[in-house]
């Protein structure tokens, strides 16, 4: 089976799906990740919010750079750990993506779709409260328009931290895969993340990750589980 993950951000695939992902590359699914947006430039100081980022000071945007390039890093090694040979970077703004053209990030995905030829997606969830996720799903949305397209199931999935802090919580899973097998490298995978993860009792911390997918375990008569809302599905 041939595996597309559409994330807004590095680390969204594993807080979402880190165990679904490496129970498909234990199966030898091809797995490719694709990472839209930078994720580090919303985190300017507030005094640079004034300024617009072309007019931002040469050495802000070299640490900006060397913050991207980490972070980059930190998800090669995370994909590493959960054997994805497939992995690929755009840089698009983090957390501006509302101002950019949807249908420029339409033809990015399109673009992958092409080269992928995915039979599944996975991607960010239509109501959490980053707004590059839901940019990121409407533009999977489209691209993944049923006339003449090789993807058969999309699927979305949770952003701890994002999916849970969006209210109306609109977040309702009708598909689980179990994953009690691979907690242990969902975590580790996370732990790669090192400007990410968390002390607990934050959502992105080791703690609340196991208890996270216990507790969908729980909902699906699994021992650990991850969630996810299934989209569409199309049958020959």
């Amino acid at each position: 089976m041939n595996i597309l993950i559409i994330a807004a951000h590095p680390d969204d695939e594993i807080l979402g799906m880190g165990g679904t992902i490496a129970k498909h590359t234990s199966q030898n699914d091809n797995v490719t990740i694709i990472y839209m947006a930078t994720g580090v430039t919303a985190r300017r100081e507030p005094p640079i919010l004034e300024h617009e980022v072309k007019n931002i000071p040469k050495k802000v945007q070299e640490v900006w750079q060397q913050e991207i390039e980490k972070l980059r890093q930190d998800a090669k090694k995370s994909a590493k750990l959960l054997n994805v040979k497939n992995v690929r970077f755009y840089d698009f703004p983090d957390n501006e993506m509302d101002g950019i053209q949807l249908l420029k990030v339409v033809k990015v995905i399109e673009k992958e779709i092409g080269k992928v030829k995915p039979d599944r997606i996975y991607t960010n969830h239509y109501s959490d409260l980053n707004v590059d996720h839901k940019v990121v799903f409407n533009a999977t949305l489209t691209a993944c328009r049923p006339s003449g397209s090789p993807v058969k199931e999309l699927l979305t999935f949770e952003v701890l931290s994002s999916t849970e802090w969006s209210y109306p919580y609109n977040f309702n899973p009708n598909y689980f895969i179990n994953v009690e097998k691979y907690v242990g490298e969902k975590i580790k995978a996370m732990k790669s993340f090192e400007s990410e993860i968390r002390k607990f009792p934050h959502p992105r911390s080791s703690e609340n990750i196991e208890h996270v997918v216990r507790r969908w375990g729980s909902v699906s008569g699994f021992k650990a589980a991850e969630a996810f809302e299934l989209i569409r599905r199309i049958d020959e």
